[in-house]
């Protein structure tokens, strides 16, 4: 199977997807609950369940809608021109190549 691509870029060179701050989430699971490809899962972890990126690579590039159902405000995605940024010299890299 081809690996798949954003704007002909490999997805898994889009270093994109959400993190969890810990010290803010409260394990409400609207995380999970919100994203339908898979990005979020749980996990039990001293004994409750919390909520956990598990693929990453799922999310799509420049979606930040599971930022905004948090309640605790504890995702965060990273900066959208940096990875623009980043995103155009991977671009540039391959058309050298």
């Amino acid at each position: 199977m081809p690996e798949e691509t954003y704007h002909g870029i490999p997805r898994s060179k889009i270093q994109w997807g959400p993190t969890i701050d810990y010290e803010k989430c409260i394990n409400c699971g609207k995380c999970v609950d919100y994203c339908t490809l898979g990005v979020y899962e749980f996990e039990e972890k001293d004994g409750k369940k919390r909520s956990v990126v598990k693929n990453p690579t799922n999310c799509v590039v420049f979606c930040t809608g599971c930022d905004g159902i948090c309640p605790a405000s504890a995702i965060k995605h990273p900066s959208k021109i940096e990875t623009r940024e980043i995103m155009r010299k991977l671009k540039k890299a391959q058309i050298k190549e």
